[in-house]
């Protein structure tokens, strides 16, 4: 099968060719960065981190870029509510904070989150405050077209002339007649309310250093301008996949297309979405207090498991967070590193040769083909580590080396292997020395079972138990952990 992915403009899944043969240009939207990193954002990171990991186990040669929005209204309004009078700070919202260390401390933030789940860095990762010239080009190629003009009250904002671009609303398929206002600025200044800002006139009140001087005026870049400029200027005026969570659809990513577009750039040839985060089937909301952070996760489960949870949907469908989801992802976790364990410690599997997409098994080539099928690339991931561990039982060492060679390649491409995990979460040496003992024992056991011989087994058992070790038996074979 070829790869095919769902391209969100045309509402259908296509064959993917990649622009450049044995290369592929991935850019995906970053953060905002207003405040600590929230679960929708972390799943998003997760799901493009898998798909460039997968292009490269295919063997193409991946350039990806993930932005940083470090300018914003946003970032603006809570660095200036930090000066007001009688603004209460915590440990989150210090007082007095400057607009540009608040932006690079909530930077760092998703750094530390991004590097707990595994989520490896793009090729690229600039910041908009990085790139205000690549925007002035691109604005004045917008005027000269026809397809942008200088505000008409005089402001210094300049807005994209959406009834110019007669193909605006082809990636959410809209009419302009349907669709709202555009909430930037005074109306006044506008032909049309539903025009959107590319630049942003300097306001009274606002801090020298959130402007820079322009052909227009003293302002700042707007919001969807910022990715047009970044995407191109590392990726080239057409490149291959353009990526974000749904909510990005409309209006950021239809309003990024439209001004590329109608600049002369050919843009993204796909655009991929990933579904949002819910909790028991009901949108996060903190007024609501339904919300749980990548923080809050963290602290009750493994960084794998949290990894595992948050990219086990399928990429497009609703992810619903629910109490125990994350027990059930460590439970997952913990059936595969304990056959990885039990059968690296009686055979050597060998390392792939060539792309890690011709190590796994055909049908998880075949799920991450078919539109990144993750779901399905799992359940052969875990059928295969019960294939491993009947190996095993049956001491089959060929067909245990060939299991594990192939568990390892999936779990690389899945990106588990790359999570850190903290030396007191059992993940060291020392534990994997007493996993594979106890393993061992359990092997012991499960044969003397087979013959019949209970008394030795239950002599094993006892041992383990005297020891502090529960054994519970299951349908893919028995686990252990220590006594309470």
């Amino acid at each position: 099968m070829a790869q095919r992915f769902y391209d969100t403009r045309s509402a259908e899944i296509r064959e993917f060719v990649p622009l450049v043969p044995g290369q592929a240009s991935v850019y995906y939207c970053g953060a905002t960065v207003q405040g600590m990193p929230h679960v929708g954002h972390v799943r998003s990171a997760i799901v493009f981190d898998v798909l460039i990991r997968w292009l490269e186990a295919s063997g193409l040669r991946v350039t990806s870029v993930r932005n940083v929005t470090d300018i914003d209204d946003k970032i603006l309004d809570r660095s200036a509510a930090s000066h007001e009078e009688g603004f209460e700070p915590s440990d989150l919202y210090p007082s007095r904070e400057p607009w540009w260390a608040l932006a690079y401390r909530f930077e760092k933030a998703f750094d530390a989150a991004y590097l707990a789940l595994g989520v490896r860095r793009p090729t690229y990762e600039p910041r908009a405050t990085g790139h205000i010239t690549e925007m002035f080009a691109l604005i004045g190629r917008l005027i000269e077209r026809g397809h942008a003009y200088p505000a008409l009250d005089g402001s210094g904002d300049v807005y994209f002339d959406v009834r110019s671009w007669e193909r605006y609303g082809e990636l959410t398929r809209q009419r302009v007649e349907d669709m709202q206002d555009a909430p930037d600025a005074d109306p006044r200044g506008k032909r049309d309310p539903r025009d959107f800002a590319l630049w942003k006139g300097a306001k009274e009140g606002e801090p020298a250093t959130a402007s820079w001087e322009s052909p227009w005026g003293r302002g700042r870049p707007g919001w969807h301008l910022e990715c047009s400029a970044m995407s191109t200027k590392y990726l080239g005026s057409s490149f291959d996949i353009h990526g974000g969570g749904l909510d990005l659809r409309f209006p950021h990513h239809e309003n990024e297309l439209a001004q590329s577009a109608a600049a002369g750039d050919g843009f993204a040839r796909f655009w991929l979405h990933n579904g949002l985060v819910t909790y028991q089937g009901e949108k996060m909301s903190k007024s609501v207090g339904n919300t749980i952070s990548p923080e809050q996760m963290l602290a009750m489960a493994r960084p794998k498991a949290v990894r595992y949870f948050l990219g086990q949907a399928h990429y497009r469908s609703q992810l619903d967070y629910r109490p125990g989801a994350l027990e059930e992802a460590e439970a997952a976790v913990e059936r595969i590193e304990g056959f990885v364990a039990r059968a690296a410690a009686v055979v050597d599997a060998p390392a792939p040769v060539g792309p890690l997409a011709e190590a796994v098994p055909a049908a998880f080539r075949a799920a991450m083909e078919d539109d990144l099928a993750v779901p399905q690339a799992l359940a052969v991931l875990h059928e295969t580590v019960r294939a491993g561990n009947t190996a095993l039982a049956a001491q089959d060492h060929d067909a245990a080396a060939a299991r594990l060679a192939e568990v390892r390649a999936m779990t690389a491409v899945l990106g588990f292997d790359d999570v850190p995990e903290p030396e007191a979460s059992g993940s060291g040496p020392e534990a994997l020395a007493l996993d594979a003992l106890v393993r061992a024992q359990i092997e012991a056991r499960a044969q003397a079972r087979a013959d019949r011989d209970w008394a030795t087994a239950d002599r094993i058992r006892d041992a383990l138990a005297a020891a502090g070790v529960v054994v519970a038996d299951g349908a893919d074979g028995a686990t252990w952990r220590l006594a309470d």
